[in-house]
């Protein structure tokens, strides 16, 4: 039987149909925070509450002066502090010594200090770009002696890189600590510091590529 065109209107306006027009409010459960971050929430609060407030005479003065007290020693302070420390220059000092690895050359002189390392009128850890293998290198015989914290090292070093430089430091700090005392010489002698390490790289060859390195085989 067939429907007619009133009744089908009949049966679309009895359906509920949802409204698009209005939103539906979120549910209540994704406004209130999670356990977690209202805890983060209450502790982040305390922890404003607690901090002290920036003293009221601390201007940019003060500031500038703390700074220029932590460099202190950098640069042309830096140089002059290390001259001032070795009158007459690196000959002039009683304990000196030179250490060589690869095309390295590092003299070295040892003075009564705190254990601070000082490279070509530079820090250590600056001149050595902050790495930590090639700084232990520079107190390994400090250490070995447990001396690391009585001496300050002064370094002029030239040729090569830093890695063959760092080895060189470590010779020269060596030798230096044998004029300190000769009963040194067993403890150094048994870690091996004293030994030259004599490899260097092999001489490149005519008609080869590197020292052993050769152009592909060609049969034809």
């Amino acid at each position: 039987m067939a429907l007619s065109v009133s009744s089908l209107a009949s049966t679309f306006s009895q359906l509920a149909l949802p409204s698009t027009s209005a939103p539906h409010p979120p549910p209540l459960l994704r406004l209130l925070p999670s356990p977690r971050r209202a805890a983060r929430l209450v502790l982040l609060s305390a922890a404003a509450a607690d901090a002290p407030e920036p003293a009221a005479d601390e201007g940019p003065e003060e500031v500038l002066a703390v700074e220029a007290e932590e460099d202190a020693l950098v640069g042309l302070a830096l140089r002059k502090y290390v001259k001032q420390r070795l009158p007459g220059g690196f000959a002039a000092q009683r304990i000196t010594a030179t250490g060589r690895r690869k095309t390295a050359s590092a003299r070295v002189v040892l003075q009564e200090g705190s254990g601070k390392v000082f490279i070509n009128f530079r820090d250590a850890k600056e001149y050595l770009q902050g790495n930590p293998m090639w700084m232990e290198y520079c107190k390994v015989p400090l250490a070995t002696l447990g001396f690391e914290n009585n001496y300050d090292v002064f370094v002029k070093v030239q040729g090569g890189g830093l890695s063959g430089q760092a080895q060189a430091i470590c010779l020269g700090v060596a030798r230096a600590l044998l004029k300190i005392s000769p009963a040194n010489r067993v403890p150094l002698r048994s870690e091996g510091l004293l030994t030259r390490d004599t490899r260097i790289v092999e001489r490149k060859k005519a008609g080869l590529r590197k020292a052993r390195k050769r152009p592909q085989f060609s049969k034809r």
